[in-house]
């Protein structure tokens, strides 16, 4: 039996594990607030919180319920819309009200669910990141204009109103009438809460789902499944030497705000709008990423680029696997059966480095690529002492571009130079005509963007005059 909290009320259910949590507060709890979208995590409209106990606290985020497994909800909190209603407006729903930032309402409860999170876990009340904390809510009405309107009213409201530490957020914003009062109970509700532990390796793994649950909910409702995600795998990120080293379980979200990661990545934060939303970076998984084979695997596209190396594991035994070398063919990995990654190790690189990363997908931003490439240097003097490239979209697998890579090598960095790496770059790629592009579109993006990598990076040195 699955045990939850919903709102205020446990919930006991037998349903099978992989229902999404969309289907069970609407179906099953007649919970209509929480609208069916587009059921691939990408309008917002389903968005609830999760909230779940970590380090004595409880910590919530704002996630996509169409694509949020309830097998993976085991001893958390779910909250919907209804959850947060209270007598009275908060001062987030009248903000909403008093700019008129509410047309047919479909898409509102995702709004109030994702700038709940905001309130609850952001240090700062900015509003470029209030904005952000929206990404992932799309709205066909508004235009947006009274949505950030509402955004800058509640900012001032609640400066002005309440005050915020990030330690006692819940308290404050249920004494000051944001969150009712039963959030104040769920810590000890959800520590005495019993639940059942699955056995050990039941079926399919399933960690975020964030791309099974799009492309497989019907399959995955017909098949025993093992959720990673709750103590069964470390979702621990931390230094160890000169190595990053990342939990399976851990999300792309917990990855981008750990320090450790930022030490290697400083402009994650912009590369991450580029990537996904907030919610499906909140349940999307490094390991899920690396293990789902995609050819435009953003994250995987980064970690080629950083020389990342897997650590794979059957029970106590345990191997080391170069990410560039777990591809073997589409969707084909090195990888054994009843084989897991454990853990993903990143060099941390020396000071001076550069790192860029480019995408090109029908919409800027959260959206598929039809072309991305990560490139890391090591320079000293003009010089490359280390060059790793890496291209997306443009080959079956995620693809380090070990020619272009080779060629760099010892290099000064000069216009003739940049040149023939686009040519070579060109050569060792194989890309297809598809819905995102012909195949002579992506080969000339590629190129593109490898002179993108070294005008951002050395921009004194590299001019317009390569592309010319």
């Amino acid at each position: 039996m699955l045990t939850f909290y919903l709102n205020q009320n446990k919930i006991a259910t037998s349903l099978h594990h992989g229902t999404v949590l969309l289907d069970f507060v609407r179906r099953e709890s007649r919970l209509p607030g929480t609208k069916e979208g587009c059921r691939e995590g990408d309008c917002g409209a389903c968005t609830v919180l999760l909230g779940e106990i970590a380090d004595e606290e409880i910590k919530y985020r704002a996630v996509n319920s169409c694509l949020l497994p309830i097998g993976s909800l085991a001893g958390k909190h779910v909250v919907t819309i209804e959850g947060l209603n209270l007598r009275e407006n908060t001062l987030l729903q009248n903000a909403f009200v008093d700019e008129h930032a509410s047309q047919c309402g479909f898409c509102t409860p995702g709004f109030i669910l994702s700038l709940t999170d905001f309130l609850l876990n952001n240090p700062t009340l900015n509003f470029e990141e209030a904005i952000l904390a929206v990404a992932g809510n799309i709205c066909r009405c508004t235009g947006y204009e009274s949505i950030k309107r509402a955004i800058k009213l509640l900012l001032t409201e609640v400066e002005s109103r309440i005050e915020l530490s990030l330690d006692k957020r819940v308290p404050e914003l249920v004494r000051t009438g944001q969150l009712p009062e039963y959030f104040n109970t769920i810590p000890q509700k959800l520590a005495r809460l019993e639940f059942d532990v699955e056995p050990e390796n039941p079926g399919k793994i399933v960690a975020g789902g964030t791309d099974l649950f799009v492309q497989q909910a019907d399959k995955l409702l017909k098949q025993p499944l093992q959720f990673i995600d709750d103590g069964q795998q470390s979702r621990e990120i931390y230094r160890e030497n000169d190595q990053c080293i990342v939990g399976a379980s851990a999300t792309m979200e917990e990855v981008r705000k750990t320090p450790v990661f930022r030490e290697i990545l400083p402009e994650i934060d912009t590369y991450s709008k580029l990537i996904a939303s907030k919610p499906i970076r909140e349940r999307a998984t490094l390991a899920g990423n690396i293990v789902n084979a995609s050819p435009i695997a953003d994250f995987v596209i980064l970690l080629l680029a950083l020389e990342a190396k897997l650590i794979l594991q059957i029970g106590s035994a345990s191997r080391t696997v170069d990410l560039h070398n777990f591809y073997l063919g589409y969707k084909k990995l090195d990888l054994q059966e009843d084989e897991h990654i454990h853990n993903i190790s990143i060099p941390i690189p020396n000071p001076g480095f550069k790192f860029n990363f480019e995408k090109v997908s029908r919409r800027t931003h959260l959206d598929i690529a039809s072309v991305n490439t990560a490139a890391f240097f090591a320079v000293e003097e003009n010089k490359i002492t280390d060059a790793r490239i890496s291209a997306g979209g443009v080959a079956p697998i995620p693809l380090l571009l070990k020619n272009t890579n080779a060629f760099l090598q010892d290099k000064i960095i000069d216009p003739a130079i940049v040149e023939s790496a686009m040519k070579i770059a060109a050569e060792e790629i194989s890309p297809i005509s598809d819905v995102r592009g012909s195949a002579e579109y992506k080969r000339r993006l590629l190129q593109q963007f490898i002179f993108a990598h070294f005008h951002t990076q050395f921009p004194e040195l590299i001019g317009a005059e390569v592309l010319a």
